[in-house]
């Protein structure tokens, strides 16, 4: 079943008064041996009274206290010492006895195998699962095209830009048509337009102060003016002054 296993057959008597302490020797012996890994303990059968050294205390208590695993053979099915109750493992034969410890080579190979199959379809299961996580993965469409987010953002933002533009455009327009309206009407109502017309604003030069003249009064004869037409201004003096209020008229007695 294993070649490669190694064991030592230990002789003793097994039955008679002198088979319980050879057997306490026997396994004494064992139990303290550390390359012993188990212990059978066999017999091929016999009769009730020739297995009665299987049932002694002591040796049943041996076994109980043995730390190497112990294994009862007795081969006897009809009546089982006690030795087959206290021992780790019973074996209704010596021969089943070595079936159930030394394991068959044929049939570890076939596991081994099996396990290897097992393995082997379990790690390719994994690497298609994990194939199919990346395929989905490279599929969407974050990692299929990563710039495409990065267009669509562009054109949104070119279309705000452009939508900005227009509002810029038309805000300035609005203005600049009311800054015209505002610069006509100024020129309309200014000093410039009535000076355009022919019209003149005479002022009074005294010293550095300019004061416009309003009436005759302001300007008696001797008084420096300053009088701006359209294209720039002259200075003159005043010599007399001549109202413009209607004469009164005479009338026939």
């Amino acid at each position: 079943r294993w070649p490669a296993v190694r064991f030592e057959i230990r002789n003793t008597a097994v039955q008679g008064p002198t088979a319980v302490p050879q057997i306490l020797e026997a396994i004494a012996a064992l139990d303290a041996n550390p390359e012993v890994d188990v212990i059978v303990l066999a017999r091929g059968g016999g009769s009730v009274e020739d297995l009665l050294p299987f049932s002694d205390e002591t040796l049943c208590r041996a076994i109980v206290s043995a730390t190497t695993p112990i294994v009862s053979a007795i081969g006897h099915e009809p009546d089982n010492p006690i030795s087959d109750y206290v021992a780790d493992l019973r074996a209704a034969t010596p021969t089943d006895a070595a079936k159930r410890i030394v394991p068959d080579a044929a049939a570890e190979t076939a596991l081994l195998q099996e396990l290897r199959s097992r393995a082997n379809a379990a790690l390719r299961g994994w690497v298609d699962r994990e194939a199919r996580a990346l395929t989905q993965l490279r599929s969407r469409p974050v990692l299929a095209d990563p710039l495409r987010l990065l267009d669509q953002r562009h054109d949104e933002v070119e279309r705000l830009r452009a939508g900005a533009q227009r509002a810029v455009d038309h805000l300035l327009s609005g203005e600049s048509t009311t800054t015209r309206h505002l610069r006509e009407k100024l020129s309309a109502v200014g000093p410039a337009a009535t000076l355009a017309r022919g019209y003149a604003v005479v002022q009074r030069v005294n010293g550095k102060d300019r004061e416009v003249v309003r009436a005759i009064e302001d300007s008696p004869p001797g008084t420096q003016l300053r009088i701006r037409v359209a294209d720039g201004a002259i200075s003159a003096a005043a010599l007399g002054a001549q109202s413009l209020a209607p004469r009164p008229t005479r009338k026939d007695s």
